[in-house]
């Protein structure tokens, strides 16, 4: 007598469905994108454009960080990556990249803070 599987987990919903949207690529150029990197949509989106790829555009009418279209998108940054490369390169999005960081405050203000920390 032969079980048919079941799921254990009822949320866990498809597991290879997000690389099937990338062809099964796991690099593109976008690689080299930041988290914090900044996407913004440039342009009109053709029509021939898939569902997922609408919405990163939909959602890059504003800048986005990078982290924030795979949270919209609910899929892994990995992928999300790879389409935010694709797009790219086909020039329908622009991506900055994140701001440099500022000065690091120096050896003694960082000393007086763990001593006022400390004083609490």
């Amino acid at each position: 007598m032969s079980e048919t599987p079941r799921w254990l987990d009822e949320d866990a919903g498809p597991v290879v469905r997000p690389y099937a949207l990338i062809r099964g690529r796991t690099r593109s150029s976008g690689d080299n994108l930041d988290l914090i990197a900044t996407v913004s949509a440039v342009g009109e989106p053709p029509a021939d454009l898939g569902p997922e790829q609408a919405l990163i555009l939909r959602a890059a009418r504003n800048p986005i960080s990078v982290a924030d279209v795979a949270v919209e998108l609910d899929l892994p940054v990995g992928v999300v990556r790879v389409m935010l490369g694709d797009l790219r390169d086909h020039g329908l999005i622009s991506v900055s990249a994140p701001a440099a960081a500022g000065s690091r405050p120096n050896e003694g203000i960082l000393k007086e803070v763990i001593n006022g920390l400390r004083a609490l």
